[in-house]
């Protein structure tokens, strides 16, 4: 592989994280720089850690996660998009029942925001047996496409966090549901997607 394909996978394996920026930025009051940053470089992180670890850990590691993977980013995403969608529909109802509704747009906490950066970055697992094969025929270090990779998801989530910020200012109080919705739908994707390739 290329420099210019190293990019391209690190595109390819940020699109989740994309996704849950999105969802990230409406549960903020104000969105920084930043905040934007702090959510991005997490994703970026765990996507530059898990190939690392594939590639470290080798085919055992692999074959035993791969099992399991997509379980542990359906439960993960599950929980945190089930307890959005919860508190937005309790809101909904608070609202239209005309109760009061204590408004906190606090942002994610940082156990949240580790449990989204493993959710959606533990399938590039298998990226790391991929980079050390390309490695083998001469292509690009396994350290410097792990850089590349941690560094073009950083780069392509900092803006999705500004966008949800404007998509939920719009939405208002219906933000959290979408919020929650996306999260879920990540989840079932990521599960539906190694069922169907049988993983």
């Amino acid at each position: 592989m290329t420099f210019f394909d190293v990019i391209l996978l690190g595109i390819a394996l940020s699109m989740d994280a994309f996704a849950v920026s999105i969802s990230d930025g409406m549960r903020y009051e104000k969105v920084t720089f930043l905040t934007a940053f702090k959510i991005a470089i997490t994703f970026g992180v765990y996507q530059a850690a898990m190939p690392a670890i594939g590639f470290l850990c080798g085919n055992f590691v692999y074959d035993y996660i791969c099992r399991f993977d997509h379980w542990i980013a359906l439960l993960l995403l599950g929980y945190l998009g089930g307890k959005m969608l919860f508190d937005g529909i309790k809101d909904s109802i608070a609202r239209h029942n005309d109760e009061e509704v204590a408004v906190e747009k606090n942002g994610i906490s940082f156990k949240e925001l580790m449990i989204q950066g493993i959710a959606t970055s533990i399938d590039a697992l298998a990226v790391g047996l991929t980079l050390a094969a390309n490695q083998s025929e001469g292509g690009l270090s396994v350290w410097t496409s792990v850089l590349i990779i941690g560094g073009s998801t950083t780069v392509i989530c900092i803006p999705p966090v500004f966008l949800g910020k404007k998509t939920g200012d719009l939405l208002n109080n219906k933000a959290q549901i979408l919020g929650g919705l996306i999260l879920l739908g990540i989840g079932l994707k990521i599960f539906i997607s190694h069922i169907i390739a049988g993983q």
